[in-house]
């Protein structure tokens, strides 16, 4: 039995994801998280086979809560399954510690393999993800503006072409206005960006999108 630490912080999604996964008799989701802080809380009373967790959740997420879930349990494989559809990204969550990518529009097949795979010990990367990457490595050698940011610029540039004023995007992270403010800042200056409006352009044109 695959015991499973489902981690989104979308309800609908996580009900409709465990009614699919447990048609299964070898996956049972064991326990569910909708916050980096509630992951952490879960490895803490119980063990797992295997963390299927979402990039993008209030308070601690993505490349650092990874890094904090490998610290706690060094032995956890981790399956990231995102909506993003970002080499870049997933480059990032496999250096961080990820043993596979695999994102949300993935058919239901695919994702019970990538599930047994990686609690099993292996390693999944969605196959048109890992064709990109293989291509990109190819065909880039400078790279774009974007990928020069950090996950949490990513995160809150995404959250901005929705049309989310700082304030609701510093509520909906739980992090100050002040901290908002301040990515916001160093992803501009990264990416030699003046205004909201190129920002927004630059984020479109490049698919970048919520």
């Amino acid at each position: 039995m695959i015991r499973i630490l489902l981690a989104d912080d979308h309800t609908l999604f996580r009900a409709g994801l465990k009614q699919l996964l447990e048609q299964h008799d070898d996956i049972r989701i064991e326990a569910e998280a909708s916050t980096g802080g509630e992951v952490l809380e879960q490895l803490r009373h119980q063990e797992y086979d295997l963390l299927l967790l979402d990039i993008s959740m209030p308070g601690v997420s993505g490349s650092d809560l990874i890094g904090r879930v490998r610290t706690r349990c060094p032995q956890l494989p981790i399956l990231v399954l995102s909506m993003y559809n970002e080499p870049q990204l997933a480059r990032r969550k496999l250096k961080a510690g990820a043993a596979g990518y695999i994102t949300k529009d993935t058919d239901a097949a695919m994702l019970v393999s990538a599930i047994r795979k990686v609690a099993a010990g292996g390693h999944f990367i969605a196959p048109d993800l890992a064709e990109q990457m293989v291509f990109q490595d190819d065909a880039v050698t400078t790279p774009r503006p974007h990928t020069l940011l950090t996950e949490r610029e990513l995160q809150i540039l995404r959250m901005l072409v929705k049309g989310k004023g700082l304030n609701e995007i510093a509520s909906e992270l739980t992090i100050s206005n002040k901290t908002v403010s301040t990515h916001k800042v160093r992803m501009m200056r990264k990416m030699n960006i003046t205004s909201n409006a190129e920002l927004i352009r630059y984020a479109i044109t490049h698919g970048i999108t919520p």
